[in-house]
């Protein structure tokens, strides 16, 4: 096998693991808690900020991270006599991916909450659009890490 396209494949395959999710590898992730530690009034608070704002609908690194990757890699190969224009041009070559793939990407409508815990201190929540919350409501958060949700109380 040509020893660019195997480096361009070795690359590519790099670039995915690299991607891959790492959370079933067991562990606390951040946000998390045990369900023993925090009692029902320890979720309890009260909106201080509720704003609407953008988010990326699925944004990821993927699909155009390893097509750019590959295509750059093969072009690379293809004009220069070295590993590392092979290298280079992969590179290269995923870094546009990512970038075209994140302007391609929908924008959808979220919102940014934060929330006064009635135990002290504060968290923000980002999550899809709930109408019923308003600002000085008296909220329940809801599950943990990235699963997190305010709720009307």
């Amino acid at each position: 096998m040509n020893p660019r396209i195997t480096v361009s494949l070795l690359l590519v395959a790099g670039l995915a693991g690299g991607c891959a999710e790492m959370g079933s590898l067991g562990g606390t992730q951040y946000g998390e808690t045990n369900s023993s530690s925090a009692s029902q009034s320890d979720r309890n608070g009260t909106i201080v900020q509720l704003e609407t704002i953008q988010v990326d609908d699925k944004y990821k690194l993927g699909v155009g991270t390893a097509a750019g990757a590959v295509a750059g890699g093969l072009l690379g190969a293809g004009i220069g006599d070295s590993t590392t224009a092979t290298v280079a041009g992969a590179v290269l070559g995923g870094v546009a991916g990512t970038y075209a793939e994140s302007k391609l990407g929908q924008k959808q409508d979220a919102q940014r909450i934060v929330v006064n815990m009635s135990t002290g201190g504060s968290v923000t929540i980002t999550q899809p659009v709930d109408n019923r919350l308003r600002d000085g409501m008296r909220v329940r958060v809801e599950g943990s890490g990235t699963n997190a949700r305010v709720v009307p109380r």
